[in-house]
Parts: structure tokens; sequence; C-alpha cells
């Protein structure tokens, strides 16, 4: 599917989180959101990288291009899924990455800048990782940054300079929602529109979309017989 599309289905699903009432199926709504922007977000990488690469291929020759370029004396796989969570104080990054606590703690390093960090891994299985997520959502204090080791993961703790809820991790992935939201049909009954979303959702979901909207579905049920 096109970067177009998936943008397409982003803004619709936008527009009934946003006309969702119930908490439970708006957290639903939001959670397949945020699924969908990163996948978005992941296409347009790829797709800049490919490009890049072509411009490489096809450009003129120049001096320049004819010099022997000289190779990375390390090389990294550039590592693009990551969990987060935050507090008051702190946005939580979690790196996963299988047996990474069986390194000794020099091959695992972390820099971090008011806008961006880069976490590498080195040596891990003869491979190295690397994490650099820049154009953070907002600004944080590097000196009061950290990182921990955990079981199959690194925890990088990057301290708020400002005690806010950051609605992203980077500006990018909020950009990536600035579109506009499709307009409500008026001549139709939110919750009518909301459940036909759903319905639709059952429908195209794997098993793990489809056993939450049921779940969602009978527990509003039973709160309605309840009252």
């Amino acid at each position: 599917m096109s970067t177009e599309e998936l943008r397409k289905d982003a803004a619709e699903l936008r527009g009934f989180v946003e006309a969702a009432s119930r908490p439970r199926v708006k957290d639903i709504l939001s959670l397949e959101l945020r699924k969908l922007e990163t996948e978005i977000i992941n296409k347009e990488e790829a797709i800049k990288a490919s490009g890049d690469a072509m411009e490489t291929e096809t450009g003129k020759p120049t001096t320049e291009g004819l010099k022997t370029k000289q190779p990375r004396s390390v090389s990294y796989i550039q590592e693009k899924n990551y969990a987060w969570d935050q507090s008051d104080k702190f946005m939580k990054i979690y790196a996963q990455l299988p047996e990474v606590q069986s390194l000794p703690t020099d091959k695992i390093t972390c820099n971090f800048t008011s806008r961006s960090f880069r976490l590498q891994v080195n040596e891990l299985k003869n491979k190295n990782h690397e994490w650099h997520i820049a154009n953070l959502m907002e600004e944080i204090v590097p000196e009061s940054s950290y990182f921990k080791v955990k079981t199959n993961s690194v925890l990088v703790m990057l301290k708020k300079k400002d005690v806010k809820t950051w609605a992203y991790v980077t500006e990018r992935e909020k950009k990536a929602q600035d579109t506009k939201a499709p307009k409500v049909d008026d001549s139709k009954d939110p919750n009518d529109s909301l459940m036909d979303m759903l319905k639709q959702m059952y429908e195209d979901g794997d098993d793990e979309m489809k056993k939450n909207i049921s779940k969602a579905w009978s527990d509003s049920r039973n709160k309605q017989t309840m009252i």
C-alpha cells in the first residue's frame, strides 16, 4: 500500500478517535492509530533511503565521485523500532535487543543532545546496532539523561526539560499526523458511524485486534445491562 493511502487511512482513523466517547474504545483506536503512524514513518524512510541510493548510482561522474571512499571503521545496523512510555519527568525509550545484557558495559554507549540521542550497542554476536532518534518532540536535559541495561532491552531515560506530557516522541511523528481529519457525516448518528468503523476494523484486523474489540464490546454491553 502506498504512503498516500496509509496517510488517508490514518486521517480517517484519527477522526474516529476524536469522535469516540467511550474511554476503552478510544484507547483501542489510539493503539491502532499509533501502529499505522509508525508504519507510515518506516515506509517514508525506506523510500528516502532507496531514492538516495538510486541518485548515487545514476549521478554524473565527477572528480569527487571518482575518489576512493574509505569504508567506515564500524558498521551499524540502523534500528528503527522501539517502545516508549513516560512520566512527568522522563520520556522512556525501550530498545529491544535479545541478550544485550550479556555484553560488557563498555560495549554500550548513549550520547544525548537537547533534541536527540544516539544509542549504540557494539559486538553483540558480531553485529553492531544503533538507535539514532533525532528531532525529539520536546527538549531534554542531556546531562541528566541516562540508560539502563535490562534483560533483552536497553531502557533510555530522557530527562524532560519541562514537566509536560509528550504527545509523540519526535516531531516527525507529529507532522505525519498533521493531515486534515475527515468531516463527520452530520446526517448520521456519531455512534452509528463509530460502530460501522469498529465492525470494519474487526473484519480487517488481526487476531489481537479482534480480541481487543470483542472485549470492548462485551464490557460495554455488561455495563449497560447493569445500569
